[in-house]
């Protein structure tokens, strides 16, 4: 059971981190040029994403000073999910291995 819920968390951890890259490049993208937005569909997607990643990266966003034009909450966002993920997999080491000088390293 320790299993199921260990990969069901890293995978939804996976996804998002894809969907945060996505929204990056899209955002790019649109901002150059080279996407639309009034086609319906481009506008579609980019809205989805907009949808799932902007609550994770608003806060981050406050946080961070004011770059100029950079925007590197993505980044940050994606390292976070990359620690979440390092957390989950040790203490999932801990508990179904028993590993617990994992946890400290």
């Amino acid at each position: 059971m320790v299993t199921i819920v260990y990969e069901i968390l890293n995978q939804v951890l996976s996804l998002y981190k894809w969907a945060v890259i996505l929204s990056a490049l899209f955002s790019m993208l649109v901002s150059f040029g080279v996407l639309d937005t009034r086609n319906r569909l481009v506008w579609t997607i980019g809205d989805f994403l907009y949808r799932i990643t902007e609550p994770a990266m608003r806060p981050i966003r406050n946080r961070l000073p004011n770059l100029g034009g950079i925007d590197i909450s993505p980044l940050v966002l994606i390292f976070a999910i990359w620690v979440a993920q390092e957390v989950l997999r040790r203490l999932y080491f801990a508990i179904a291995y028993g590993q617990i000088q994992g946890l400290i390293l």
